[in-house]
């Protein structure tokens, strides 16, 4: 569930971001998609290759939130640099990332099952995942709102008085909840 909300607060918020902080077209964010998906499917298509070969799926999962977690970087270190390329690599990543995570997390949990009750345990992991996903998509969200009116009333210091501070905020949280998942 950790690395679950890891990777999905920024569901609603890459867009706007790039089109805010970045000033990307319409086109440009609508791209984004594309490179998520791209990512997903590389990260599907290793952690399918790791795991046929043995690989253990806890360590594709980790090696997923390793992804996330220099993919979320990625993301924060564009807007200082005001480098839409980086944001492009993180949104990649991000996807890559959260491909080996998902494929990593749901072996795993078939793994758990005994006595032929796969079901259960899909079930389970899907619950999991549907209600990880939704309180972070809605948090991601909120947070941003709250701490970017906070950074343009100049609520958080002088510093922090920038229109990406409050998408920051939710990157950050979303590495330390990859770390909590590695932990």
């Amino acid at each position: 569930g950790l690395g679950t909300a890891g990777f999905t607060m920024q569901d609603i918020l890459l867009e706007p971001y790039g089109a805010e902080i970045l000033h990307l077209s319409v086109s440009e964010t609508t791209a984004l998609t594309a490179l998520f998906a791209a990512g997903s499917l590389a990260g599907f298509a290793i952690s399918a290759r790791r795991l046929g070969k043995g690989s253990d799926p806890y360590r594709v999962a980790a090696l997923g939130a390793l992804a996330g977690l220099i993919a979320f970087s990625a993301v924060i270190f564009s807007a200082p640099l005001m480098s839409p390329l980086l944001f492009r690599v993180g949104t990649t990543l991000i996807g890559f990332g959260g491909g080996l995570f998902a494929v990593g997390t749901l072996t795993a949990a078939m793994g758990l099952a005994q006595n032929g009750e796969n079901g259960l345990a899909l079930g389970a992991w899907g619950a999991v995942q549907a209600t990880a996903a939704g309180l972070a998509i809605a948090g991601g969200g909120a947070i941003r709102d709250v701490m970017s009116a906070l950074a343009a009333n100049g609520h958080l210091g002088v510093a922090l008085a920038n229109p990406s501070t409050g998408y920051s905020i939710v990157y950050h949280i979303e590495i330390g909840l990859l770390f909590a998942t590695l932990a």
